[in-house]
């Protein structure tokens, strides 16, 4: 999930419960509360969706093996593609 993406949505999101909770109440600051209970709402869930891949991603960190190093040095040194049969 994109952080861009995340605001585009937070923001259509509140401008539609604003509508809405002022054609429910009639009071401006009614729907004005009810937009920032709605973005921290989403803010919180925004924070515990990335902890939680976070947390996926350091828990299936630990599962992977390191590759065994090659024991082998290289034929040259000088960053050049070295191939058999090279000169």
């Amino acid at each position: 999930m994109y952080f861009p993406q995340f605001l585009v949505g937070m923001f259509g999101t509140s401008f539609v419960v604003a509508i809405w909770a002022g054609i429910e109440t009639g009071s401006m600051w009614t729907a004005l509360v009810w937009v920032v209970l709605t973005l921290i709402a989403l803010q919180v869930g925004y924070f515990l969706l990335t902890l939680g891949l976070f947390y996926k991603r350091s828990a299936k960190g630990t599962d992977v093996k390191p590759e065994p190093v090659n024991p082998v040095q290289p034929l040259r040194r000088d960053g050049g593609v070295s191939s058999p049969g090279a000169k």
